[in-house]
């Protein structure tokens, strides 16, 4: 007689291929890079929520530095981006956050969340 093993069915996550921790909490979204079937690209940029008031959708405000040859000195510069947010990632307002581009998921969203730093 063949034993009959109950499989549970457990959430797993992904590889996407960055040393960036899964989250431990499971989502249904199909626009997750963990959970679901969206693969991500180029490179990781991080900066802060400043805003979070649409569904699923963050803006990331990020600064950098900017060489100015002219005058041999730097200027402080920012940019914003707006990032699809899976719920799993549970990304707020104030939260220090890394996006990765992914394919355009709508018209100005290009970037998706990949790590919640708090």
């Amino acid at each position: 007689m063949a034993d009959k093993v109950k499989k549970t069915a457990k959430p797993t996550s992904r590889d996407i291929g960055l040393d960036v921790q899964a989250p431990a909490a499971a989502c249904k979204d199909g626009h997750c890079p963990f959970h679901g079937q969206l693969s991500v690209r180029g490179t990781v940029l991080t900066g802060t929520v400043v805003s979070a008031k649409m569904q699923n959708t963050v803006v990331v405000e990020r600064e950098y530095m900017r060489y100015l040859p002219k005058f041999e000195r730097y200027e402080k510069r920012t940019s914003k981006y707006l990032a699809h947010s899976p719920p799993c990632l549970q990304a707020k307002l104030g939260d220090q956050v890394s996006i990765m581009e992914c394919r355009p998921l709508s018209k100005r969203v290009s970037y998706v969340v990949i790590e919640n730093r708090k």
